[in-house]
């Protein structure tokens, strides 16, 4: 602890602070250097107490943790501080000059310079939390101390240049923000809150987690007394608890695996991901759209009435068009547009052409639109709920394709290919057996089609309800 009467703002003491904040933010490594040598004097950590609150949150949602009693929160407890510990390796990490390495996840949690989300899994049935968040520091961050602090002798530039060498050699990567924070990056493996070597499998298994957590979904996953407004935002972290995985796998459609090489190192300069991998990445993504997987449940549809006064929804709340009612198709709509703007995002739909007509092997467009027709427009559900939204997500498919057909930020090859997607997806509506209700609404799709080829400068993207703020799980 700071010794007695000392200021925070001492320059002869490091501080790490917590500082208690009502709303979601981040946290913050700052230091003090001497302008003159460049020197840190002072380094200074600032924890804003809501970390402690997200994780706490997803922890609640993910395993019903009431069912007995109302103090059950070491799980939920434990998990959070765990989190705490590593976000503050992060900030101090900030304070001595590194920078994000958001390729670390790939690499065995590499280093705490990452953004990290909870790693899980199933075991017996149930979800195991022992290996949420990692212990110390990483491999990728003793390079970086090497690097930056150690001192030598004589022949400084090489001695720096084979700790590099050596970390290269070892599979260690490095990318930071520029390449990991776009929606169409291009960077196979530099990503925020993600988790695994292999991206398309960390996806299956958090999407299996989160199958069994709604599952066991109910009025235990909060306290007694506790208004069901909270239980509906307690559920918003469980139901897109694959949000950045998500994102991280889209990356891998039209991807690169590259390095801030240098002449005379030992890095790949640049490589496409292979066909195979872009495949299987595309199956997998697909499957969160799929109403099977995105459906809320009837029976916690339920446990969602109109909100209780004092308890009404803010930025991390499911948005609704029906007033106060909660919407269940609107939570569909949100999510199958986080997966379809990734998807076909125009500078990814781009790559995809390139990398096409450099190597017929690769994945293409015409290949994932086609896919995604058959994993959408081709889909017939008995259930009337799951068809409706099914109609849902076929109707985001359609607001992004017109999105990618008008844009004017391509190459008319995009432009093309959307539109005698279009046209096939016309020709699939007015031959498909259906119900009535249903061929009224194909009848409706097939018009806006037409209104849109008819002139589609006037078109403008509709937008789904907000997603919820998600990030930050807990650091800066």
């Amino acid at each position: 602890l700071l010794p007695k009467g000392v200021d925070p703002l001492d320059v002869r003491y490091n501080v790490i602070q917590w500082v208690h904040r009502s709303t979601r933010g981040w946290s913050y490594g700052g230091s003090i250097s001497d302008p003159r040598t460049g020197e840190i004097i002072k380094g200074h950590v600032s924890l804003g107490s809501l970390r402690i609150r997200q994780d706490f949150l997803i922890a609640q949602a993910l395993q019903a943790p009431y069912t007995n009693n109302d103090t059950d929160d070491d799980v939920a407890l434990q998990m959070a501080l765990a989190r705490i510990r590593q976000l503050a390796a992060h900030e101090v990490g900030h304070t001595i000059g590194f920078t994000h390495n958001f390729a670390a996840s790939t690499n065995d949690r590499a280093s705490v310079m990452d953004y990290p989300h909870p790693k899980l899994s199933l075991k017996d049935g149930k979800i195991d939390f022992s290996d949420a968040y990692g212990v110390g520091i990483g491999k990728w961050d003793k390079v970086t101390v090497a690097y930056a602090y150690q001192e030598f002798e004589n022949n400084e530039e090489n001695q720096l240049q084979k700790i590099l060498n050596k970390a290269f050699a070892d599979g260690l990567r490095y990318i930071s923000d520029q390449d990991a924070r776009p929606k169409g990056g291009a960077h196979a493996y530099g990503h925020l809150w993600d988790n695994g070597s292999d991206l398309s499998d960390e996806l299956n298994n958090i999407l299996a987690i989160r199958k069994k957590a709604i599952e066991n979904f109910s009025a235990d996953n909060i306290k007694s007394s506790q208004p069901f407004s909270v239980l509906e935002d307690v559920f918003v972290p469980l139901y897109f608890f694959h949000r950045y995985q998500t994102e991280a796998v889209s990356k891998l459609i039209g991807g690169l695996d590259y390095n801030y090489a240098v002449k005379g190192g030992n890095q790949t300069i640049v490589k496409r991901i292979d066909g195979e991998t872009e495949r299987k990445a595309l199956q997998t993504l697909l499957k969160t759209i799929d109403v099977k997987t995105i459906a809320i449940p009837k029976r916690v549809l339920e446990l969602f009435p109109p909100r209780a006064m004092g308890y009404g929804r803010d930025r991390e709340s499911f948005k609704s068009k029906n007033g106060i009612s909660f919407d269940p198709f609107g939570a569909v709509e949100t999510a199958s547009e986080m997966t379809l703007s990734l998807l076909l995002h125009p500078e990814r739909a781009l790559r995809l052409i390139q990398h096409k007509s450099l190597d017929n092997n690769q994945l293409g467009l015409s290949e994932v639109i086609d896919t995604l027709i058959e994993k959408s427009f081709n889909k017939n559900h008995k259930d009337t709920y799951n068809q409706e939204l099914q109609n849902v997500v076929n109707s985001q498919v359609l607001n992004q394709l017109f999105y990618l057909a008008a844009n004017e930020n391509t190459y008319k090859q995009v432009n093309a290919i959307v539109n005698a997607k279009l046209d096939e997806i016309i020709t699939l509506l007015k031959v498909k057996k259906t119900s009535p209700v249903q061929k009224i609404y194909n009848t409706e799709m097939i018009k806006s089609i037409e209104r849109f080829k008819n002139n589609p400068s006037k078109f403008k993207k509709t937008n789904a309800p907000n997603i919820p703020d998600g990030s930050p799980i807990g650091m800066e």
